[in-house]
C-alpha cells in the first residue's frame, strides 16, 4: 500500500510510517512531496495521504496523526500508547504530556537540520523509534540509576537555590523544577483521575468509583501516595540521602508533609524506619 505525505518530515510524520510498517503493512511505501502537490498525486498514484488538514488521517483536537493510526487499527499495545502520548507532546509542543516529547522533538529538529533527503531521514527516524518503543515496552520503569545524574542535578538545585530561599516565594524556575521533580516519579505517579479519565475514555466519577477495586482497595489519591512512599522507602534502604532530600527526589517539597504521609503508610515517621534499616544492616555485618 502507498502511504503519501508532506516532504522535510519531522516528528509525526516519521511516527506514523514507523506504525505503518511495523504494525499495519511492512511492505508499505512512504512518499514525501511538497505541501501542494500531496492530495493531486495521491489521487493519481491511488495513495494515501496523512498528517494534512481536511482528510482522515489527521490530528483530531489534541490528538495528533499518529493517535488516530492506533485508534483507526485498534492497536491494543500498552507501549504504543507510552509512546503516543510521547510523540504527542513533541508534535504539539505540549511536553506537559510526556516528559520525553522535548527530547524528541530536539532530535528530529536536529536530524531534519542535519539530513537533507526525507527518506534517508525516515531510515534513521526508524532507528530511533525502534529504540524508543523498546524502551515503552519494556523499560519504562528504569527512570534513573541509583545516585544518577538526573538525582545528583536535583540534589544540586535543591541545596543551592530551595534551601538557601526557603523564606522567600518560589519563582517560576522553583515551579518547573517540581514538575521536573514529578516527572522523575514513575510516570502513572504523575497523573491526575481526570488525565486517566480523558486518556481512557472513561467518566472520571464512574473511574473513581471502581478504581479500588483493583488497585489494593485504595482510591486513586491514595495509591498515588502509596508509590512515592514506597519509592522513598526504597531510597532510605539503598542510598546515603538525607531524609530531607529523599523527600524533595520523592515529590514532598513540605518535609512536614513528607513525615505525615509517611507514617500513616508505614507505621513510623521516616527518621525511625531509616535507624531501623541501619541498625539491621550493622547487624548484618557482624
Amino acid at each position: 500500500m502507498k502511504w503519501i505525505t508532506r516532504e522535510r518530515p519531522k516528528i509525526d510524520r516519521i511516527a506514523c510510517p514507523w506504525l505503518i510498517r511495523r504494525f499495519i503493512d511492512v511492505e508499505a511505501e512512504i512518499i514525501f512531496v511538497p505541501l501542494d502537490q500531496v492530495l493531486a498525486i495521491a489521487k493519481e498514484i491511488n495513495a494515501t495521504p496523512f498528517d494534512l488538514p481536511g482528510i482522515e488521517y489527521t490530528h483530531y483536537e489534541d490528538q495528533c496523526t499518529f493517535d488516530y493510526f492506533i485508534k483507526k487499527y485498534g492497536l491494543k499495545d500498552a507501549a504504543l500508547n507510552r509512546l503516543a502520548a510521547i510523540v504527542r507532546g513533541a508534535d504539539t509542543d505540549r511536553h506537559d504530556f510526556a516528559p520525553q516529547s522535548a527530547g524528541l522533538e530536539a532530535i528530529f529538529s536536529g536530524l531534519a537540520y542535519n539530513i537533507k533527503d526525507d527518506h534517508e531521514l525516515l531510515e534513521f527516524g526508524m532507528t530511533i523509534y525502534d529504540g524508543l518503543y523498546s524502551w515503552a515496552k519494556h523499560l519504562h520503569q528504569l527512570k534513573h540509576t541509583q545516585a544518577g545524574p538526573v538525582e545528583q542535578m536535583l540534589l544540586e538545585v535543591f541545596h543551592k537555590y530551595i534551601k538557601q530561599n526557603n523564606s522567600k516565594k518560589a519563582p517560576e524556575w522553583a515551579k518547573e523544577l517540581k514538575e521536573m521533580i514529578q516527572d522523575q516519579l514513575d510516570t502513572n505517579m504523575a497523573l491526575s483521575l481526570q488525565q486517566v479519565s480523558d486518556e481512557l475514555e472513561i467518566n472520571p466519577t464512574y473511574l473513581s468509583r471502581e478504581f479500588s477495586k483493583y488497585f489494593d482497595n485504595l482510591s486513586f489519591g491514595d495509591y498515588i501516595r502509596k508509590l512515592r512512599i514506597d519509592k522513598a522507602m526504597y531510597l532510605i534502604a539503598t542510598t546515603d540521602y538525607l531524609l530531607t532530600e529523599i523527600a524533595y527526589l520523592t515529590g514532598f517539597s513540605d518535609q512536614s508533609h513528607f513525615n505525615r504521609i509517611f507514617k500513616k503508610q508505614t507505621g513510623q515517621n521516616p527518621s525511625l524506619y531509616k535507624k531501623s534499616i541501619l541498625k539491621s544492616k550493622a547487624d548484618t555485618n557482624r
